[in-house]
């Protein structure tokens, strides 16, 4: 998480950490792995996105920069290596219980600006329910879905 800062806001370190940490790291993870998957001619890389991809987010600037670059890298590795057996896709959570705790900016951008939304989340997912979906976007149940990002945020992203 960010600050929940404002890009005005944003200091160049909490830039830079947030974007190694939600963006650089999922980049070098699926470089990583691609050789292994291309060598045995398939492969499912799954992202963990957020709400917050999904569209303009008071969850900070950073933040919300970071996940919206991790759902580009996401959709560009599926359309590169489809024909090569691998595929690509996203989870974009809503709100879940995690115990992340966010150290809102001096200024109050974000909470103020998303408790007026909080509403729209109804009930906190479990991790468990995350991994369920990660599981099955990883499985041969879902060997023609590429370069989807599925919301798995009881509906928030449909309000």
């Amino acid at each position: 998480m960010d600050t929940m800062s404002a890009a005005a806001d944003v200091s160049d370190a909490e830039w830079e950490h947030v974007i190694r940490v939600n963006l650089t790291a999922p980049f070098l993870l699926t470089r990583a792995a691609l050789p292994h998957m291309l060598a045995k001619g398939k492969g499912a890389i799954v992202n963990t996105a957020s709400e917050a991809a999904l569209r303009g987010s008071a969850a900070g600037a950073a933040y919300t920069a970071s996940k919206h670059g991790l759902v580009g890298l996401t959709r560009s590795v599926a359309v590169m290596y489809r024909d090569s057996g691998i595929r690509a896709n996203a989870i974009a959570p809503g709100g879940t219980k995690t115990g992340i705790t966010v150290n809102a900016d001096p200024a109050g951008h974000g909470p103020q600006v998303l408790a007026r939304y909080m509403g729209n989340v109804g009930r906190l997912a479990e991790a468990d329910e995350q991994a369920a979906a990660i599981v099955f976007l990883a499985s041969d149940a879902a060997a023609n879905i590429n370069g989807v990002v599925l919301p798995v945020d009881n509906g928030w992203a449909a309000v």
